[in-house]
């Protein structure tokens, strides 16, 4: 048999015509059913169990055990999962992740799925031109879904079946011929593929391809299926990576649940693989064949795992802690905490989006503190301290718009749901807000070190009610963190944040024209009281902000 550049070519526009199948029918899915997806992982993981389940219903949905792992990576790290909630879907996700092989086991191997593709693309197509976006989203996962059956039929055709010719496959006699170290070699064969593609269910039927064109014998696939296993977490590990010490933490356990599970199979093997065969005969008769042990393999062992590991999620958990600690998030304020550059389709965005603009929000709130030390100082040295703060926090203000804009703005080249576009469009509105609130505590800054060089000082009058102001932002900078940490922007009222301008607005209306009759006195101080207005003014645009940025919430703005 001659296998040349050009089988090699058909091998891989296979493998990536299967790629795009699932990855079309993945992001499909996910925007027809994104908010069901979040409110599921949200609702049904209260305990390890429920998680169990979640986290097998959602692979099994979106088949594709990268995009629960990852997602579920993300809500850890917006906090809307604990860590032993999360472990509960890692597990299901791992289970979940089998349906593929079976898919590919029963279906693309025993049938000739272009038959049925043709069909499906014949729903699907039309559903595209659907007014309604989420029939035009379910119509995608049609097409992905028969993509992927073309996908596992020319790669069932570009490899050569070597059943009849087995001596070309000599060479293997030599890697399978280690005993223990022979499994060692093909798991890490299994999980080069796996990382390489980027997906465990493309490195499972490539595998299931290999076995049914008589390329790979049953203990060397064995193999391969566990090192896809491991293979499987580099993509939940490389997430985290941006995320903060929990989301690191969710991965880790991902990693070491599958670590562990591969460590015990890799020994009991010789024995297990016999003993499996003997049940697969019994349910499937003479009709089984390699691929179906290998599904029923992969299925077995993942199972097996989560039965001997379900009980130990707390020692997992602190394993985790103990491995990755939060010493990187000494300063938040630096950095972005709950988004990251992976590619995610935008319903699922969001929930990261929210938390994040939330955490802005809180970061812009401190400033507040800042100008109120800096104004009442006497301190020269407490004073260059509060300087350098409000100047670094203005800073760290431009840089979170950016980078949260720019994100958006990646987001936006996908197609979105009308709800998704409103909510990415409010978030804008949000961060264009809070980093004027930013800007103009810097320019507070500016004038009082002019003010404190020229030797200008208020009165005592004049300080008590720059305080008063400063006390009525921080209510409404209370009141404007809370509304961006609800889970849910609809439930957000508007009302008591148009309160709170509205006594700022005569607030400061009292003290100009406290500062205009304060005019006839002796002791007035021209320049005291420009600066004093300039601040006051200030103030009340910062509260005008706060109060745009609850507006935007609600959809207003």
């Amino acid at each position: 048999m001659n296998f040349g550049l050009s089988d090699l070519i058909q091998i891989l526009g296979a493998l990536a015509f299967f790629i795009y199948g699932m990855k079309v029918m993945s992001d499909g899915v996910q925007r027809a059913a994104g908010s069901q997806l979040r409110n599921i992982l949200r609702s049904m993981t209260k305990n390890r169990f429920l998680g169990l389940f979640t986290g097998f219903f959602t692979t099994a949905l979106v088949q594709s055990s990268s995009a629960t792992t990852v997602m579920t990576v993300s809500f850890v790290n917006a906090g809307l999962l604990t860590l032993i909630e999360s472990a509960g879907v890692m597990m299901g996700a791992n289970v979940g992740t089998t349906i593929t092989g079976w898919i590919v086991s029963i279906l693309g191997f025993k049938i000739n799925l272009s038959t049925y593709s043709i069909p499906l693309f014949a729903f699907g197509v039309p559903m595209l031109f659907s007014n309604r976006p989420r029939f035009r989203y379910w119509g995608e996962f049609l097409i992905g879904f028969a993509v992927l059956f073309l996908g596992i039929n020319y790669l069932r055709e570009a490899f050569p079946n070597l059943n009849g010719d087995p001596q070309v496959l000599d060479f293997l006699k030599t890697f399978t011929s280690w005993g223990f170290l022979s499994r060692i070699f093909f798991i890490l064969v299994g999980a080069v593929v796996t990382i390489v593609v980027q997906s465990s269910s493309a490195a499972m039927t490539i595998t299931l391809t290999m076995c049914t064109q008589g390329w790979l014998p049953l203990d060397v696939a064995a193999a391969m299926i566990l090192g896809e296993n491991i293979g499987t977490t580099i993509t939940a590990e490389v997430a985290s990576l941006v995320g903060n010490a929990n989301a690191r933490r969710s991965a880790r356990i991902h990693s070491m649940f599958n670590l562990i599970g591969v460590t015990w199979m890799v020994i009991l093997m010789p024995y297990f693989l016999p003993a499996l065969t003997k049940v697969v005969d019994q349910i499937f008769g003479t009709s089984a064949d390699i691929t179906i042990y290998l599904s029923a393999f992969h299925t077995a062992f993942n199972l097996i795992n989560v039965l001997l590991l379900i009980g130990f999620v707390n020692w997992l958990v602190r394993a985790a802690m103990w491995s990755i600690r939060s010493g990187r998030e000494d300063d938040d304020a630096t950095r972005l905490k709950f988004i990251s550059t992976n590619t995610r389709t935008p319903e699922l965005a969001t929930v990261e989006l929210q938390k994040e603009t939330g955490h802005f929000g809180e970061v812009v709130s401190r400033m507040s503190r800042f100008a109120r030390n800096l104004i009442n100082s006497t301190d020269n040295k407490e004073r260059h301290i509060m300087m350098t703060k409000l100047r670094k926090y203005e800073k760290i203000a431009d840089d979170m718009e950016i980078e949260i804009t720019e994100y958006i703005t990646k987001l936006s080249n996908q197609e979105i749901t009308p709800k998704t576009s409103l909510r990415l469009r409010s978030i804008l509105n949000v961060c264009n807000d809070l980093e004027r609130i930013g800007d103009i505590y810097y320019q507070i800054s500016k004038t009082i070190e002019q003010k404190n060089a020229n030797r200008i000082y208020f009165t005592p009058e004049q300080r008590n009610n720059i305080n008063h102001m400063i006390d009525k932002i921080d209510v409404a900078f209370t009141v404007m963190v809370t509304n961006l940490q609800m889970p849910s922007y609809d439930k957000v009222s508007k009302i008591q944040a148009m309160v709170l301008r509205d006594e700022l607005k005569a607030l400061r209306n009292q003290f100009r024209q406290d500062s205009l009759e304060s005019m006839q006195s002796e002791t007035y101080n021209v320049r005291s009281a420009m600066i004093y207005n300039n601040v006051i003014s200030a103030l009340e645009k910062i509260g005008d902000h706060i109060v745009n940025v609850t507006e935007a919430i609600v959809g207003e703005i």
